[in-house]
């Protein structure tokens, strides 16, 4: 199976010593992943440095140099308790709003975007959680790709191509046929999550893409069978989490 990578939670006030380091194994294998830019972060939990002020100019390069940037939310204020129409999480940035409330909202983010050089028609919604609202607005605003969903290769559904993320990445990393993308957080990395994806990489170095190699694959037409059982399937990985989460208190 091959495998692309996102990256969430770039921020001017990110911790670049980790962002860093996971740009050297990716710079060491080749590959360039996706990287979802919050606007306008607001988020404290995202808050691990002073903002650098060379930011905007740090995003051009990478994407300049063959990095992929999605719209990663507006401010990454969690605002409600919805979960959308893909429930991996009970939070949401966008699910349960109005159209118009949405609208304004990734409006500022892609004008936000725009205004530092960084264009874009991907979208990573903060928590995995979106609406028919959120669809409806991007869309609207020229927005035709998501990078969320289950399956086994890139699909059509509403008017966007998404692109989906690894369910379980020891089950992907078995697979022969098909493409998906391993979340990444490097914010809440430790010294052994830098270590398992250095072997994981070393191991699967031939199963690696750059996620523009993502963006070429045709994608299938998503039928409502298989809507369904992503629906179903990201609810149960949403239970499994949170029994994990209890037992582990």
């Amino acid at each position: 199976m091959k495998i692309a990578i996102r990256m969430d939670d770039i921020t001017p006030d990110m911790d670049y010593t980790k962002f860093l380091r996971f740009k050297e194994l990716c710079d060491l294998y080749e590959i360039k992943p996706l990287i979802g830019v919050v606007p306008d972060n607001r988020d404290e939990n995202l808050h691990k440095e002073e903002a650098h002020k060379d930011f905007w100019n740090f995003i051009r390069e990478l994407q300049n140099n063959g990095w992929s940037v999605a719209l990663h939310g507006y401010r990454h204020i969690y605002t409600s308790k919805r979960m959308g129409c893909f429930p991996l999480n009970r939070l949401s940035e966008f699910a349960g709003k109005s159209f118009d409330e949405q609208f304004q909202m990734l409006q500022f983010g892609k004008n936000f975007l725009e205004k530092n050089g960084v264009l874009t028609d991907t979208f990573m919604a903060p928590a995995h959680s979106f609406d028919k609202n959120t669809i409806k607005a991007l869309k609207q605003l020229g927005f035709s790709k998501i990078t969320d969903g289950f399956g086994d290769a890139p699909y059509s559904k509403w008017g966007m191509v998404f692109y989906p993320i690894s369910f379980k990445q020891s089950q992907s990393l078995e697979k022969q046929d098909g493409y998906t993308t391993f979340v990444v957080h490097s914010n809440t990395m430790n010294d052994k999550d830098f270590e398992r994806y250095e072997k994981m990489f070393a191991e699967h170095k031939e199963d690696l893409i750059s996620y523009s190699e993502l963006f070429k694959i045709t994608p299938t037409k998503r039928t409502l069978v298989e809507s369904i059982k992503e629906y179903l399937m990201a609810i149960t990985k949403f239970l499994l989490v949170n029994v994990k989460a209890a037992l582990n208190k």
